[in-house]
């Protein structure tokens, strides 16, 4: 009744030929500018510390963060579909610790704060080059050129901006909330960092 589909360069080989397909055509950037003057769509995407490597479970959510706006690009809506690398925090910190044999607050004052920010810097694109094949492989169609970066001031300025609004709104208030806090890096930890540290 069907007419068997031969594949053989197996499933692997038919991914890259789409992939070249779509190189050759540009029609990543060809979807970018799609819609042109209509309505926006936002989707705010966490970007992920390129200082670790992709692994399956970036995968699943690289997945599912291009459905939504691959459907909303098809319905009429300018979506911008933007990367960017999440280049502060405890992990990339940590890294850096662990490359210089030191540990803790103490011990980074004494190496010098802004030579090991200068590290933490430095160490934060490792892993680009295997994040951009992963994410080429999955087909996620994003713009990798001009990713966001955390650690850029227009980006901490626009950070501090959106803060300034939500105060002058009235929107922001204190409060005290139990919060884990590590003794040996002098600082509050989220749930996520708590789990990382187990």
């Amino acid at each position: 009744m069907y007419k068997k589909v031969e594949l053989k360069d197996g499933f692997v080989g038919m991914e890259r030929k789409v992939a070249k397909v779509w190189k050759e055509k540009d029609i990543v950037k060809k979807n970018f500018a799609m819609n042109e003057g209509k309505e926006y769509f936002t989707f705010y995407d966490g970007p992920p510390t390129a200082n670790g490597k992709p692994h399956v479970g970036h995968i699943e959510t690289r997945v599912m963060k291009d459905i939504i706006p691959r459907y909303k690009v098809m319905k009429g809506y300018k979506v911008l579909r933007k990367a960017g690398w999440d280049t502060h925090g405890l992990p990339v910190e940590l890294e850096i610790e662990k490359k210089l044999g030191i540990s803790g607050k103490q011990q980074i004052e004494e190496y010098g704060v802004e030579k090991f920010v200068k590290q933490c810097k430095e160490s934060v694109f490792e892993y680009v080059s295997m994040w951009e094949e992963m994410t080429n492989k999955v087909g996620y169609w994003v713009d990798m050129e001009n990713p966001y970066v955390t650690y850029h001031n227009e980006y901490i300025e626009s950070v501090w901006w959106a803060l300034k609004q939500i105060w002058e709104k009235g929107l922001l208030y204190e409060g005290h909330k139990v919060m884990p806090y590590c003794p040996r890096c002098g600082t509050a930890l989220s749930s996520h960092e708590v789990a990382q540290r187990l």
